[in-house]
């Protein structure tokens, strides 16, 4: 049961992440249209996305995902934490390589959507084990 539990979390988790790097997406595009002081609700909200990924990743081990999507689940903070990284480059002076921010952000978009996509089959995985049990129904 807690397994389940741990499962539904996880999908749930993976489903708020994808809708914040959407929100994140349009307060950068706020920063770009409305003027630079709207950067800080953008920077600061990205802090708040890299906690919930690693929450995510720590749900994952608990609930006992199969390893490939605990990898996945692994490589989505490691990925914000390169937005950083991206950023300390545009302070540095270094605009070419600050310029990655986006296209990270965009890979960041993309496995965001893949694991909360893939987390459908982790509940679809917990009922086939359920039916396969004798004695425990499947809801």
């Amino acid at each position: 049961m807690f397994i389940r539990v741990m499962r539904w979390t996880y999908v749930s988790v993976a489903w708020i992440i994808l809708a914040a790097v959407i929100v994140q997406f349009f307060l950068a595009g706020m920063g770009v249209f409305s003027g630079p002081s709207n950067f800080e609700a953008h920077a600061s909200f990205g802090y708040t996305i890299s906690f919930v990924t690693l929450l995510e990743l720590l749900v994952a081990f608990v609930a006992r995902l199969p390893w490939r999507t605990i990898g996945l689940t692994a490589l989505l903070p490691l990925l914000i934490g390169f937005q950083s990284l991206f950023i300390a480059f545009w302070h540095s002076g270094l605009p070419t390589l600050a310029a990655l921010h986006v296209i990270n952000g965009l890979g960041i978009f993309a496995l965001s959507g893949y694991l909360a996509l893939r987390s459908r089959t982790v509940l679809a995985a917990t009922k086939a084990q359920a039916s396969m049990v004798p004695g425990v129904q499947a809801r």
